[in-house]
């Protein structure tokens, strides 16, 4: 009995020893697979078009429209001058375009668009100096 117990204990070593390195490299080829299948497309400044389209008392709007090639997932980051991050979206469509209206809370805006896919980026930066005309009827009494 002794001895079906031991024959049985290294059929089961030998298993797993001889099991285990073949699911490590079969884990490693599907990760070198699904890397091969994740290729960037690289960007340039053509691809992307940011238009300032006027200024109301609801705020400033500007037009994104980024040409996204590769069909890849790409961020759509805004950011003030400070650095801090006014608005970030993900997005993968190949024409893409978006309508962003900041709200009037200073009479001068400086936001910088950034296009991000992996390592790369690609920005655009404004100056916009808003000022605010009122209109004043006068009428003689």
């Amino acid at each position: 009995m002794n001895t079906k117990k031991t024959l049985f204990a290294a059929a089961a070593a030998f298993i797993l020893l001889a099991a285990f390195p073949a699911y490590s490299n079969a884990t490693n080829g599907g990760e070198k697979t699904a890397k091969a299948k994740e290729t960037i497309t690289p960007l340039t400044q053509s691809q992307l078009a940011v238009q300032y389209t006027g200024s109301n008392e609801n705020g400033v709007r500007f037009n994104v429209q980024f040409e996204n090639t590769g069909a890849q997932h790409f961020q759509l980051i805004i950011k003030n001058p400070e650095g801090d991050i006014l608005y970030q979206g993900v997005f993968s469509d190949v024409h893409f375009s978006k309508t962003i209206q900041f709200l009037p809370e200073e009479d001068q805006l400086n936001p910088t668009f950034i296009i991000r896919a992996g390592k790369q980026e690609i920005r655009h930066s404004f100056a916009v100096n808003r000022k605010v005309v009122e209109n004043v009827v006068v009428t003689k009494l």
